[in-house]
């Protein structure tokens, strides 16, 4: 199989030749060209060249195309930091929303036209030209609706707006965001991306109790599974953190590919997530892919690989790789996945 339709056979529900792996590796694969992720973030070309570069190099099967977490907040107005040697920030310090009651006082982006929007629109369309034949691309869309709004509000606000506001005012203010973010996942799709996504991190038990996260996130997202997600379009929804507590809630949502952080229990995740959703993950990205070994990579994958029985996994690493993961460490990931999850193996684990 071509790494695309060994992705596409996962999301089908048909046996692979072998577990697919897609890491998050967009800063890694920025270093791996030669450069950090700050410094060509504004440059399509060298940022789909990073990918083509890393994904050739190390053989994976999926490119995750990503920038930072700030792009669709700057297009929505919010101030951004930008550095040379790290992803762009938003200043929450200065929040472009000081009140939720005027969200639709803001200007809805154009995808196509606002910010750095367009250009991350550019980078999807040239790694689908490049290597989109064989390749899977996930055209990453910033972030989701309660991440937005976070972002907009300032996190420390909108986390007392939680607790004081009345909730109908939070909740227009979330569809508000979904749109924009709906509005740019489409955009993605519509220049090539295989799939699309959302960061929603602020929504995870990390910041808020699980029962918050039902209250004020969970409906947002299905929201937009439901607006965007297509049988040939599968969605996915990716919470840092410890999502234990909420990962068969995120398995309602309908979306198709769920992004587990390292700090999950994959084989408890596989047994409460229906069958037809795929989890990716979640090799810690700090240790071993940082600073660890080749073998531990290798224990951790395996352990991954066997306590899900590679039923619906994209091997993956659990969050962002940073920019100084070690090469080795990347490369074990895959030689993991050829090792312990071929076809035969998946037959074996599957009884």
């Amino acid at each position: 199989m071509t790494p695309l339709q060994r992705c596409q056979a996962v999301l089908n529900g048909d046996l692979p030749d072998r577990v697919p792996v897609v890491p998050q590796a967009f800063m890694f694969a920025a270093t791996t060209l030669g450069h950090s992720i700050g410094e060509i973030n504004r440059r399509p070309d060298l940022l789909a060249r990073s990918h083509v570069v890393s994904q050739e190099r190390f053989g994976y099967d999926g490119c995750v195309i990503d920038v930072d977490d700030a792009t669709l907040a700057e297009a929505c107005g919010a101030k951004v930091h930008f550095r040379d040697d790290n992803v762009a920030s938003v200043d929450e310090n200065a929040p472009v929303l000081t009140d939720l009651r005027a969200i639709h006082d803001l200007q809805r982006p154009d995808p196509y036209m606002t910010a750095r929007l367009p250009e991350w629109l550019e980078v999807t369309r040239l790694l689908v030209d490049a290597i989109g034949d064989h390749v899977f691309v996930m055209g990453r869309a910033d972030q989701g609706p309660f991440d937005l709004l976070c972002l907009l509000r300032g996190t420390q606000n909108f986390m007392i707006d939680l607790v004081t506001e009345d909730p109908e005012v939070i909740s227009d203010a979330l569809v508000w965001c979904a749109q924009v973010h709906i509005d740019f996942c489409r955009a993605q799709l519509a220049v090539g991306a295989h799939s699309t996504s959302m960061g929603d991190s602020y929504a995870g038990p990390n910041l808020i109790s699980p029962a918050m996260y039902r209250a004020f996130a969970h409906s947002h997202e299905i929201a937009v599974v439901d607006a965007v997600q297509t049988p040939a379009a599968p969605y996915s929804i990716h919470i840092c953190g410890d999502t234990n507590s909420i990962v068969a809630d995120m398995g309602t949502t309908g979306a198709r590919i769920l992004e587990l952080d390292w700090k999950v229990d994959m084989a408890a995740a596989r047994r409460v997530v229906p069958d037809d959703v795929v989890l990716m993950g979640n090799i810690d990205p700090s240790d071993p892919l940082f600073l660890g070994t080749p073998d531990k990579v290798d224990r951790l994958a395996r352990q991954i690989i066997e306590g899900t029985r590679g039923r619906g996994l994209f091997l993956s690493s659990g969050c962002a790789m940073g920019m100084n993961t070690k090469p080795e460490n990347l490369e074990a990931m895959v030689l993991a996945a050829k090792r312990y999850g071929t076809r035969a193996q998946l037959l074996e684990m599957a009884g």
